[in-house]
């Protein structure tokens, strides 16, 4: 079936198929629960092949047939390659909006002040912006592709590894002037930490004791032959209130915070590298920590060669390459 006779009833499956029921089917398709689950009957009567178990409970909720589950993923790749090749034909001579999904500190630290050499580059393409903070579903949302933060594994989506961050305590330059200067571990005490709660869901998310262990165990070692230091060093991390301080579950708002000279904050670098450029933030201490997360970029795998993604993609690499 090259040019399929039952495109109708393979749009009706794959909608029930993505909602597990015949009414949400109905709703997106603009139809009746009735007409929905008709067109599937008729296509498991040409197919030969039952596509849902039916539940006690009639048509509330659908489970599907191993069979539809094989074929589910080939059939939504096809309709995703019509909607492209619509999109292009009603749009031909015209821009094509891409959208994409984006953490919102990520998207006001690092991509927005590159996106006019993205539009130079592909004036063709028009962005729009998702930075609403929530994971979306690329089988629901209307998203094209994405930038994520984590560990490079997202069922269903492609991952391709975009930049990775080191992290590292950073503060007001007014700060480094004030009655109790930041030249030494201990005078931590006497400033509020920011503590990121953005992301305090991934165990492999650094923070203010993991840092703090890491530089302790970084300065004893420098000192290993100097046993009297290396006690002070261990005692003024001991004394160091891990968790007093502000917590803030935006990314940004902790940046911002440290700027402010609210406290000392746990930076890392996609995000604070402009600021210490410009002087906004400074480094006291140049102790860092790596982390195992790191952005990617991520699409639906079956989307691979469109041209949109293939061209977001390499521009976000060469931006990587060049920071």
């Amino acid at each position: 079936m090259r040019a399929p006779n039952h495109l109708n009833a393979l749009r009706a499956f794959e909608a029930a198929a993505r909602h597990l029921s015949y009414v949400a089917a109905a709703d997106e398709l603009n139809v009746t629960p009735a007409a929905v689950g008709q067109l599937v009957r008729k296509l498991e009567g040409a197919l030969g092949v039952e596509l849902f178990r039916r539940s006690a409970a009639g048509l509330a909720r659908l489970e599907l047939t191993d069979s539809a589950r094989i074929i589910l993923p080939e059939l939504q790749a096809g309709f995703d390659l019509l909607a492209v090749a619509v999109k292009r034909l009603s749009h031909e001579g015209q821009h094509t909006v891409v959208t994409v999904t984006v953490p919102p500190a990520f998207a006001d630290k690092w991509l927005l002040p590159r996106v006019e050499r993205f539009q130079s580059r592909h004036p063709g393409y028009d962005l729009r912006i998702d930075t609403n903070g929530r994971l979306v579903d690329f089988t629901v949302d209307a998203v094209d592709v994405g930038i994520r933060y984590g560990a490079g594994r997202w069922p269903g989506l492609k991952a391709t590894f975009l930049l990775e961050d080191e992290f590292f305590p950073v503060c007001s330059p007014a700060l480094l002037r004030a009655s109790h200067p930041l030249d030494d571990l201990s005078a931590l005490r006497h400033y509020p930490l920011i503590h990121d709660m953005s992301m305090s869901s991934e165990s492999g998310f650094p923070t203010w004791r993991s840092w703090l262990d890491h530089a302790a165990q970084t300065h004893a070692a420098q000192t290993h032959a100097a046993q009297t230091h290396v006690a002070k060093t261990h005692a003024s991390h001991a004394d160091i209130p891990y968790d007093g301080g502000m917590r803030i579950n935006d990314s940004a708002a902790v940046i911002q915070a440290a700027i402010a000279g609210n406290g000392v904050a746990l930076g890392r670098t996609t995000l604070v590298a402009a600021d210490i450029a410009a002087g906004r933030l400074v480094r006291p201490f140049d102790d860092a920590l790596s982390c195992d997360l790191a952005y990617y970029i991520v699409h639906k795998a079956q989307k691979n060669d469109a041209p949109f993604i293939l061209a977001f993609t390499e521009w976000l690499l060469d931006e990587a390459q060049e920071q």
